[in-house]
């Protein structure tokens, strides 16, 4: 990037045009005396470029390159170093089939839940630009979307990638804990915090949440956990036997207890998402709670270029110097 030490003198390249309208005006000195140019007038109306013109046009280039000089030009090498604090954050997202449940709404349209979860999901990544995150995805049991990474874009292709039944079905809510607190534990960060969403019980695996919240606490693993799904009835689609799809209410059965008990024995917390509003507002109090610190330097690296219009100038000199002294050389 080119730019300048001063560049207010720059200013002064406006006097150039000024300093040349002025030596137009006034004219060189007369090598010659007359009483009268009336007698020089009738020789001809045919207006010749004096060799004073170019002279002085070398003089007023030679002027602006020793004020680019003076401006001091660079180039400038920037770059910015960004430390973050560290924080690590494995967010782990329920898969079951009771994710198909039709009680989240996007843009007035009702969708299933898996669809609104994963768009709440993807703009919670995007405002922690500093941060390595990872995506557990379960149903019967876990699987790995995408290790921590500070390659979102990455992260959220692979969002996108998650769909229903993809595993064997179930709730294994003990498994995910216990595969993302394996994942945060090898890291090194100052803070590591799983993002636990789910829609049901735990009814699949072989850990228990309890022992896996155990296991987070040990480690300093902070375990906010979220319960998704309206309190009482959900409609769930259902096709018959000549494949049309109905709408069917279905009981939602959260364990909130135990979700609220992993959560709380780590030192973090428990909400419920009741609809996509409110699983929106969970996502940012969570952002709120876990804010990332960062220190940001610049540094820059410049060349300096003042040397070249500054031999320019001097050169433009010379060569006006020596064109006075031969070829334009004036009579005494």
């Amino acid at each position: 990037m080119l730019s300048f030490l001063h560049p207010y003198l720059l200013f002064l390249l406006l006097l150039i045009p000024l300093l040349a309208w002025i030596r137009g005006k006034s004219g060189r000195s007369a090598a010659l005396q007359f009483s009268s140019v009336a007698i020089l007038k009738q020789m001809g109306q045919v207006r010749r470029h004096a060799p004073g013109r170019f002279l002085s046009a070398l003089r007023l280039l030679a002027l602006a390159c020793f004020i680019i000089a003076l401006a001091r030009p660079r180039l400038g090498n920037e770059h910015t170093e960004i430390q973050a604090s560290g924080i690590d954050i494995m967010l782990a997202v329920d898969v079951s089939g009771s994710m198909k449940a039709m009680d989240f709404k996007l843009k007035n349209k009702n969708v299933d839940r898996i669809t609104a979860v994963k768009d709440v999901v993807a703009k919670f990544i995007k405002e922690r630009p500093d941060d390595r995150i990872g995506l557990i995805a379960f149903a019967g049991k876990p699987y790995l979307m995408s290790p921590l990474t500070l390659d979102h874009d990455w992260l959220l292709q692979r969002l996108n990638d998650v769909q229903l039944g993809q595993v064997q079905d179930g709730t294994a809510i003990g498994l995910a804990t216990a595969s993302s607190v394996e994942r945060l534990s090898k890291q090194k960060a100052k803070s590591k915090i799983l993002v636990l969403l789910t829609d049901g019980m735990n009814n699949a695996g072989s850990a228990s949440p309890e022992v896996a919240g155990e296991a987070a606490k040990s480690l300093g693993i902070k375990i906010y956990s979220i319960g998704a799904g309206t309190k009482g009835y959900a409609p769930y689609p259902v096709k018959d036997i000549w494949g049309r799809t109905s709408l069917r209410r279905i009981k939602v059965d959260i364990d909130e207890k135990t979700l609220q008990n992993i959560s709380e024995m780590t030192g973090g917390k428990y909400f419920r998402a009741t609809d996509t509003d409110s699983l929106e507002k969970i996502y940012d109090n969570i952002n709120q709670l876990e804010k990332t610190k960062r220190t940001v330097r610049h540094f820059s690296n410049y060349q300096e270029l003042y040397l070249y219009p500054l031999i320019a100038g001097l050169t433009l000199i010379a060569l006006e110097i020596l064109l006075a002294s031969t070829r334009y050389r004036r009579m005494p």
